[in-house]
């Protein structure tokens, strides 16, 4: 006698999720008013317009979550929801400091891209309905990421910025094109991939045993190489080079499990900038930065941040208590990090890394748990975007790596940042809502599935 046992689902999480979002509303409600408290000791005149504006923000995005994805994963938007409200929170303190209001700062500009980019993240919520249908414009998606990352070395719209030609400047507005350009290579990686890891995984020579790729495969990461070289030469873009070097690489080996990849990866990555230092006065800067940033007469950002850090200590200033402005001049963007761990200190700059790391571990889940081989990829790379990111970030700010110019994830002033990591946001949630959506033999236990898990019990 057998018996079939399926896999049964956990239910769609909703309430969980508006529970937390509710727990999230709060936490920032929190932190405006001991801003308030701690700067003039009274609470904020617009406290209650913040709380209103960030509910029915996070609340419309839970009903479509509810309509349109309703299994999707329940912890992804609160996370990313508190991270949101946190940074809004401390640019608006960084406003006070300087003595702007609430017309004149940037906290409400950051408001303004807040709503504009979850209202772009539902938006995809309904565009894309399967994740799998991306798999149709693979090469349309790897010509404009490539044409986005290429973008600021234009004339007229390109910006320098810091030695740094990142943005792109039309009309009033300055966007940053790398940050949808590794959305848009990490759907075209994940979709190559799948189609390519079985040749990809063959094993060629040897090297004092260890296992080599076959020559005849090399073309991928060698003209990935080239692409990241040509940000790192061009741009002078660290960051971003790091950034879409390293994901090809993570995907790479998580697609063909072959650890060759990852150290041909790292001697082809360390040759480049090492390559690049040689080359230029601007990346030599850097370095030199970086080795000992109390050097006189060169910035003194990384110091400062160095100091910041320091003041605060295990456990903080105080929120509105501390000196970002006097630190860093951007003490919003770049050195925003720095900022927190001035006034919230080092438990509080490991609580948000834990929140990171929550949407990270999120999405590493959801690959996992993905019934196709190219949401897996597509997952697995999203989550490792916001995690390489946030190391360089941090790795910048505390000397562990040179001093690039990306921004931290939810955190930082700026548009293009938001839009992107909330598009991120929403594909997590689209992909997680198929992988946690029963099956029809899940559904239906007279239905065998390849997905469904049988048991029997004799």
């Amino acid at each position: 006698m057998s018996l079939g046992l399926t896999r049964t689902t956990s239910g769609t999480k909703r309430g969980t999720e508006l529970f937390l979002l509710g727990f999230a509303v709060v936490v920032v409600l929190f932190a405006y008013a001991s801003v308030g408290l701690a700067i003039d000791g009274t609470l904020p005149a617009d406290i209650m317009t913040l709380g209103i504006g960030l509910g029915v923000l996070a609340l419309v995005f839970h009903l479509v979550v509810r309509i349109v994805a309703s299994y999707a994963d329940p912890v992804l938007l609160p996370t990313a929801t508190l991270l949101n409200g946190l940074g809004l929170v401390m640019i608006h303190r960084i406003d006070v400091a300087r003595g702007r209001d609430i017309m004149e700062g940037a906290a409400l500009r950051q408001l303004m891209w807040s709503t504009i980019a979850v209202g772009a993240a539902i938006t995809l919520l309904f565009l894309i309905r399967d994740h799998r249908k991306l798999r149709r414009y693979t090469f349309t998606f790897a010509a404009a990421g490539l044409a986005l990352l290429m973008m600021p070395m234009l004339p007229f719209i390109g910006m320098n910025i810091n030695g740094n030609r990142i943005w792109i400047h039309i009309g009033p507005l300055s966007f940053q094109p790398s940050e949808v350009a590794k959305i848009l290579l990490t759907i075209f990686f994940a979709s190559y991939l799948v189609q390519t890891r079985d040749a990809l995984s063959l094993v060629g020579k040897r090297f004092l045993g260890f296992p080599l790729p076959r020559a005849r495969d090399m073309g991928p990461i060698m003209l990935a190489w080239l692409m990241s070289l040509a940000v790192l030469v061009f741009e002078k873009d660290l960051g971003t080079s790091l950034l879409f070097f390293g994901l090809f690489v993570a995907m790479l080996y998580v697609a063909t499990e072959r650890r060759s990849w990852v150290a041909i990866g790292l001697i082809l990555f360390f040759t480049g900038c090492y390559v690049a230092y040689l080359l230029f006065a601007n990346f030599q800067n850097r370095v030199a930065l970086w080795l000992d940033p109390f050097t006189p007469g060169q910035s003194d950002q990384v110091a400062r941040s160095l100091m910041g850090l320091a003041f605060g200590g295990i456990t903080g200033t105080g929120l509105g208590r501390g000196y970002p402005t006097f630190n860093y001049s951007e003490a919003n963007s770049d050195f925003i990090m720095s900022s927190f761990g001035e006034e919230i200190g080092l438990a509080g700059i490991m609580a948000m890394i834990v929140l990171f790391a929550i949407i990270v571990e999120r999405g590493l889940r959801i690959g996992i748990a993905c019934r196709d081989g190219f949401g897996k990829l597509l997952a697995t790379g999203l989550a490792f975007s916001v995690c390489l990111q946030c190391f360089v970030v941090l790795g910048g700010i505390t000397r562990v790596i040179p001093l690039t110019g990306l921004t931290t994830p939810f955190l930082s002033a700026g548009g293009s940042s938001l839009l992107a990591n909330w598009a991120i946001i929403a594909l997590l949630l689209r992909i997680s809502d198929q992988a946690r959506r029963p099956s029809v033999a899940e559904t239906d236990p007279t239905r065998g599935s390849d997905d469904t898990q049988v048991v029997k019990v004799r």
